[in-house]
């Protein structure tokens, strides 16, 4: 191993040496080295005698800049960052994140000063807008959130409050022309009770709903006579009373009250201010490449002295043969080669297109029925005891406007379960347990979001049916349960995903509940069994949504992260069926469909998971072939149907119909049962690490299911050092742990790539 590469794994040491747990994993796989550059030394020994931060000058490997207090290779205090796209923060730093007052300014003019939190705008602060709109308040994750006074460029103004960046609760608005209203608001709009007043002294007093008059209500003149009734904008449904005033004048008598919806229609509120990017989004370069570990560093008198000059990363891995010019490519593992080699044949369709493709022959359900006797038969009843319990218990109606004391980290409740029962608590036959319930009320709202009925969701858990155990546990250790009707997946967690799945639960909530069509998998409760005895053992686990429960056979099913390495399945064609999940690498097949449908709402979910920094999430897609030969060959769109195929036959006929009618796509959820093609791709033994194989022009009529699942990874120090070993040894941008942005911007691509418009 050369100096460079020594130095580069020496830098990471330098980042984790406060982490115990990480330092013992950097001891174990940096252990033998110790060749590094004398700046490198010096920073070291710096962090570990725990200075103050010092200044420091840096230019940064994407071209952005920063100066400012520096400490433990992060800002720290006060510091300046100026991005290449003419964004710039001045202000207060803590551990490498936008932390206290500053000023964020854009390109287009607007600026933001006031206080943020991780990154976050959230406080009080004044956003001022290109066109000199403002607005004075509260702000939760950049989201105007509480009390706040907005000025827009047409001379409007609201002053009240704001919930998730739209005017809810009490507020007034004046218009321009002095027209103003003073009440109730919902979502951006007038809605409840309220008072509008008219520049010239009419007035109305009532009921509103989406910005119109709407149930009981009365109009004022300003010679005090009145119109009292029950007002509608159908003036079939609209009634009412006159009631003159003794100096009331005559016109008023054959005033018409629909007259009123034609003077609102002048009223418009002002829409939100479109942010092309909020700070939290920018993109900061420490968190995603190795900055420059010799920054000019400031002296006393403010003079910069410049570090020793780094090789470029590229160069650090050319031959030491200098007749080679270019720098050695990058190798996939010996395993990796030699699967694919292996598999690499002509009686293989994957390869030859002369072949035609098969149906998967149909596996065994997958999973262990858990009953008496099992390891975990304790277990499993712990939770259905907790569930019925947390589910089944009285509990004021549920309402989707949460307060944001609901998504608490301290917002649990613990409930003793003793074998011979309790007040709340019914007895059983398990060892007695503790149950904690995360946030009850925000799921409870979740659970009505996902319009789950209460007594569904506890016979699916809790019912007769017993759960069943996936025979073996996923990468990251956590054990999946399956219920009996396949609708609700359980999955036990680490404590630090717990930690992070409650720090993004917020954002996570307004993120479906804006966007019905999210392909973000449905969590509907987090909860954790604490088993009493000599072992105190904490099972925590969640529950989410099967996302390929249905009624058709599912053939295919890929899950697809956008990275090559260790994207492949071990399994020879012959020994895959319908219940294995493939991978990348695996992919033989583009998807058509209606690609409007899908890209903005990728991006949505795309850009939500970057802002909390999540990553190696996946899109979990399901197909379901339409049309089978009778000896299992799959039969291409516009071939003639031989004789013995099988169209659709584990379909209902009502639904088929649903399906082919395109009058009745509409209402064809995002992500199931959507109808689809697929055209088959070849990988010839050049391209074998091509993520996505050269198009055929064979297509297949399919129904298709996806959504995007394992959100909650964090980018923590374990994924940090994954990403720094992997990196000596493969091409970085085939490894799945990169920074969120990168991992974002590679997944999309991918995406984009593998689904295309159907034309």
């Amino acid at each position: 191993m050369n100096k460079e590469q020594s130095g580069v794994l020496k830098a990471w040491e330098a980042t984790v040496r406060k982490t115990h747990a990480a330092k013992k994993r950097a001891n174990s796989i940096f252990g033998t080295i110790t060749m590094a550059t004398a700046a490198e030394d010096d920073l070291e020994n710096h962090n570990e005698k725990g200075e103050e931060p010092y200044l420091v000058e840096k230019i940064l490997p994407n071209g952005d800049y920063f100066t400012g207090q520096w400490y433990d290779n992060f800002p720290e205090g006060q510091g300046k960052y100026l991005w290449t796209d003419g964004c710039m923060y001045l202000g207060e730093w803590h551990k490498g994140k936008t932390t206290g007052k500053g000023r964020f300014s854009w390109p287009s003019g607007a600026t933001y000063e006031g206080e943020f939190k991780s990154g976050y705008i959230d406080g009080i602060g004044i956003y001022t807008g290109p066109s000199g709109d403002t607005y004075k308040g509260q702000w939760v994750m950049n989201l105007k959130h509480g009390h706040g006074i907005r000025l827009y460029p047409n001379g409007d103004w609201y002053d009240g409050e704001w919930r998730r960046g739209l005017q809810e609760g009490l507020g007034k608005y004046q218009w321009q022309n002095e027209n103003h209203y003073i009440g109730e608001w919902k979502n951006g709009m007038i809605c409840g009770n309220g008072t509008f007043v008219w520049s010239n002294g009419n007035k109305y007093d009532g009921c509103w709903e989406e910005g119109l008059p709407k149930g009981n209500g009365t109009f004022y003149w300003p010679d005090g006579s009145s119109y009292v009734g029950n007002w509608s904008q159908d003036p079939e449904e609209h009634n009412g009373t006159y009631n003159p005033s003794e100096s009331s004048q005559a016109e008023n008598t054959d005033w018409d009250p629909q007259s009123v919806y034609v003077e609102l229609a002048d009223c418009k509120i002002c829409p939100r201010e479109n942010v092309s990017i909020m700070p939290s989004q920018k993109v900061l370069a420490w968190y995603t490449a190795k900055t420059d570990e010799n920054p000019r560093r400031l002296s006393v008198d403010g003079r910069a002295s410049l570090g020793m000059e780094r090789p470029d990363k590229m160069h650090m891995w050319e031959s030491d043969d200098d007749s080679n010019d270019c720098p050695e490519p990058r190798r996939e593992s010996d395993s990796e080669i030699s699967c694919i080699q292996h598999q690499h044949d002509d009686t293989n369709p994957k390869f030859n297109p002369d072949l035609p493709l098969k149906v998967p022959k149909i596996g065994k359900r997958p999973g262990e029925t858990i009953s008496r006797g099992h390891k975990n038969y304790e277990l499993m009843l712990n939770l259905q005891l907790g569930i019925r319990h947390s589910v089944g218990r009285p509990a004021p109606a549920t309402s989707l406007d949460l307060k944001v004391a609901a998504f608490d980290p301290k917002e649990k409740i613990w409930t003793r379960f003793p074998t011979e029962g309790s007040k709340y608590t019914p007895p059983h036959q398990s060892s007695e347990f503790k149950w904690k319930d995360y946030c009850p009320v925000v799921f409870r709202a979740l659970r009505k979001l996902f319009k789950v009925d209460p007594a569904d969701y506890m016979i699916s858990i809790c019912g007769n049916g017993a759960l069943r155990e996936l025979s073996s546990p996923g990468k990251s250790g956590s054990f999946f349960y399956l219920t009996e009707d396949d609708r609700y997946m359980i999955k036990t967690m680490k404590k630090s995903e717990v930690k992070v799945f409650i720090r993004m639960l917020f954002a996570y909530y307004n993120h479906v509940r804006n966007f019905e069509n999210t392909l973000v998998i449905k969590y509907y409760g987090l909860h954790c069994v604490k088993l009493t005895g000599p072992t105190q053992r904490k099972v925590r686990f969640i529950i989410m949504g099967n996302l390929l429960r249905s009624e058709y056979i599912i053939h295919r099913r890929f899950d697809l992260k956008g990275s090559s390495l260790g994207r492949i399945t071990d399994k020879s064609e012959s020994e895959i069926d319908n219940t294995t999940i493939l991978k990348d690498l695996d992919l033989n097949f583009i998807f058509k469909l209606q690609k409007s449908w899908f890209d903005e709402q990728i991006d949505r979910d795309c850009e939500f998971l970057e802002q909390e920094r999540t990553m190696d999430y996946s899109l979990l897609v399901g197909i379901h072939f339409k049309e089978i030969a009778a000896n299992g060959d799959l039969v291409p769109c516009g071939s003639p149907s031989p004789p013995g195929s099988q169209e659709n036959e584990s379909t209902p006929s009502d639904m088929e119909e649903h399906i082919l009618d395109p009058k009745r796509w509409g209402v064809i959820k995002l992500g199931m049962n959507m109808p689809a093609r697929v055209e088959r791709t070849i990988r010839k033994p050049e391209s074998v690490f091509h993520l996505v194989g050269e198009q055929t022009g064979e297509c297949y009529e399919v129904i298709m299911f996806f959504g995007i699942i394992d959100i909650l990874q964090d980018y923590d120090i374990t994924k940090r050092l994954e990403h720094a070993y992997k990196s000596i040894q493969y091409d970085p941008t085939s490894i799945s742990a990169v920074d969120p942005k990168q991992y974002s911007k590679r997944f999309r691509d991918f995406i984009f790539k593998v689904v295309c418009e159907d034309t």
